[in-house]
């Protein structure tokens, strides 16, 4: 789907709270075309409200059951994520799309940002 943003002329980056290091072994492990950049300790997710902190019961989960230690990824104990957001950001730099939604299994499809863009694209051309 990225040649199809491409296409369009748009340029793709997703945002983590993990380290440096790891969303480079990240971007690496899943063949990134784009740049994933470290938002450490969530300061920029948290300036647009989409951050929430886990509860003990899931810390417990995501260290005993997945064995994920998330301070490790993300280089602070404090136990946050970003609530995961997809944003079509025009070129006068206005939110032209966006899906956002507390429910990390609801992401949406990337035909609906494809739909979307081109969207925008046949609005701007007529």
């Amino acid at each position: 789907m990225t040649g199809e943003f491409r296409a369009l002329g748009v340029h793709q980056i997703a945002v983590s709270p993990q380290t440096p290091r790891h969303c480079g072994e990240f971007a690496e492990e899943k063949g990134l075309s784009f740049p994933l950049l470290s938002d450490r300790g969530n300061e920029v997710a948290r300036r647009y409200g989409l951050v929430h902190e886990l509860p003990s019961d899931l810390r417990k989960l995501y260290r005993k059951v997945f064995d994920i230690d998330l301070p490790e990824y993300n280089g602070d104990d404090s136990w946050t994520l970003p609530i995961p957001a997809r944003y079509v950001v025009g070129t006068d730099g206005v939110v032209k799309w966006a899906a956002v939604s507390a429910d990390y299994t609801r992401r949406p499809d990337p035909a609906d940002t494809l739909e979307a863009l081109q969207k925008m694209t046949r609005s701007d051309e007529s």
